[in-house]
């Protein structure tokens, strides 16, 4: 038979601030608080002069046995254990919390001074476990400011990196990170030493760190200046563009679509895009993300130009018709309009005929209400009439109403 197993609470005045298990030698410090020893023992011999939990300055770093607490522990002990027979259940600690304030002080005097991954995954480690323990990491004063100060140091190892990103990303989405990191990092002039701890593990990092390191850029990408600034980068766009290129996983190519698009705020940008071949680049693989990137660029002449140029990207826009969201959708029919009907290009006319892309054209137009899609889609018709020799369109009414979506 299994036997049971009992968790039971700690009463709090039984650990340690430092280590938080159970006391087995309590001494206590000028300042009144008191410590298990070998913990206390460290913190003064690592060379502080402060006790953990005030931070006050120690007068003396003298500490006396905590008598009265040791007997509490012990009775509590001896009366928290039952006779080990085969009935009885087996007493387990209840799990304490992942770390406490003084071991956070520690952890980031530790990372401060030695960017160690060790350290930094006891962090990782510790934020990942729950949401307390994120708002814990986000309200603790100077910590995030630590865990962002690792990416702007020289010759910080890749796993190090690597984790820091990690760290960040899961405390992304508490109150006030985001725009703190932002400031942190994008508008005090040293950019350049976090872009490029980026472009490290971009080159170097695993998957899934790549993925983050993507993802935590494009969040902080809050305004127009920090959109600007990271699309200064030269070295970060070549690898971007070269992960697109050669990479074949869909989350990571989904994460660097997206803060391409989110960055390509500039004609300079979108300009620079084109010329290195993102048309091309996306029409090999379509996707919604691809779609909003094709869409943002087809705002410029350049890139109606280029996307009219590529002979796949037409028809593959065609064949993502009535099979993505409300938002590809209206990318899409931007794209096709935009090519279609501001640059009049026959060719791509042709190919969304071609796809039997009116007859999708006609059910986005039935089913959309009054708006931008709906008018694009008009005038799309209107446009490919003349290609559609074999279409009765010639007497197609707007508002015709027997067309259901399929």
């Amino acid at each position: 038979m299994v036997k049971e197993e009992l968790y039971i609470t700690v009463p709090s005045v039984f650990r340690c601030p430092i280590s938080l298990d159970v006391m087995k030698s309590p001494v206590s410090l000028c300042t009144g608080v008191t410590y298990d020893r070998s913990s206390i023992q460290k913190w003064l011999e690592s060379g502080h002069d402060t006790c953990p939990a005030t931070m006050q300055v120690l007068p003396s770093k003298d500490f006396i046995p905590n008598l009265t607490l040791h007997r509490l522990i012990n009775l509590w002990i001896q009366s928290s254990t039952l006779r080990p027979d085969s009935n009885s259940p087996r007493l387990l600690l209840a799990t304490p919390p992942a770390i406490s304030e003084v071991q956070a002080k520690l952890l980031m005097e530790k990372v401060e001074r030695e960017s160690c991954d060790d350290s930094l995954s006891k962090v990782a480690e510790f934020v990942s476990c729950c949401e307390e323990n994120r708002k814990f990491v986000a309200r603790f004063d100077g910590f995030v400011e630590v865990i962002a100060g690792v990416l702007k140091r020289k010759c910080v190892e890749i796993k190090a990196l690597e984790t820091a990103v990690r760290i960040l990303d899961l405390i992304l989405s508490e109150n006030g990170v985001t725009e703190g990191l932002n400031k942190l990092i994008l508008k005090s002039n040293q950019e350049s030493k976090f872009l490029s701890a980026i472009v490290l593990i971009l080159q170097h990092g695993s998957l899934n760190s790549k993925i983050t390191s993507v993802r935590v850029l494009d969040s902080l990408a809050l305004d127009s200046e920090s959109k600007r600034r990271i699309s200064d980068s030269q070295d970060l766009i070549s690898i971007l563009l070269q992960l697109l290129k050669t990479n074949n996983n869909g989350s990571l190519n989904d994460a660097v679509t997206s803060i391409l698009t989110t960055i390509s705020i500039t004609r300079s940008i979108r300009s620079r895009l084109i010329e290195n071949g993102i048309v091309e680049i996306l029409s090999n693989s379509l996707t919604e993300k691809s779609l909003k990137l094709l869409a943002t660029l087809s705002t410029c002449s350049e890139g109606r130009s280029a996307i009219s140029s590529e002979p796949k990207c037409a028809a593959a826009i065609v064949e993502k018709l009535l099979k993505v969201s409300k938002r590809g959708t209206e990318d899409a029919v931007t794209v096709l309009w935009s090519t279609c009907c501001l640059n009049k290009e026959e060719k791509v006319k042709e190919a969304v005929v071609k796809g039997n892309g009116v007859t999708k054209i006609l059910v986005i137009m039935q089913r959309e209400g009054e708006g931008n899609v709906k008018m694009m889609c008009r005038d799309l018709v209107k446009a490919l009439r003349a290609v559609c020799k074999d279409w009765c369109l010639g007497s197609y009414e707007t508002k015709t109403t027997h067309i259901r979506p399929c």
